[in-house]
């Protein structure tokens, strides 16, 4: 079973930052691609910054230069977002897709961490 947790959402005025925190649990044995994806009201599902396997990155070009998308080991990552703008408004989910220890694929959500911007 895997485990995926969010924090770091939030209030923030335009212009601003916030920084998303995202960790991963449980019978991992390898990670193929972690990342952040968003959902605004009334909208799908989107991709904003993720790592794919090999370590490279992908980013929605409405975010490229001002979200930023790191780590410090493979089972964490981060998502630095900076000048936000009221459209940035979504709740955030991070989504891990991988391998466990026995051996399946898996691909995991946490649960959501909603992003305010105010304009």
């Amino acid at each position: 079973q895997v485990q995926v947790v969010e924090s770091g959402g939030g209030l923030v005025q335009a212009g601003g930052s916030l920084r998303l925190s995202c960790a991963a649990s449980g019978s991992i044995l390898s990670i193929n691609s972690m990342g952040w994806y968003r959902q605004a009201p009334g909208k799908q599902r989107e991709l904003v910054a993720v790592f794919t396997s090999g370590g490279s990155t992908n980013y929605a070009d409405s975010v490229k230069g001002r979200f930023t998308i790191s780590r410090d080991n493979a089972k964490r990552v981060y998502l630095q977002m900076n000048s936000v703008k009221a459209e940035d408004t979504a709740v955030y989910y991070c989504n891990v897709d991988g391998r466990t220890n026995g051996g399946s694929r898996f691909g995991s959500w946490g649960q959501g961490t909603q992003v305010t911007v105010s304009s």
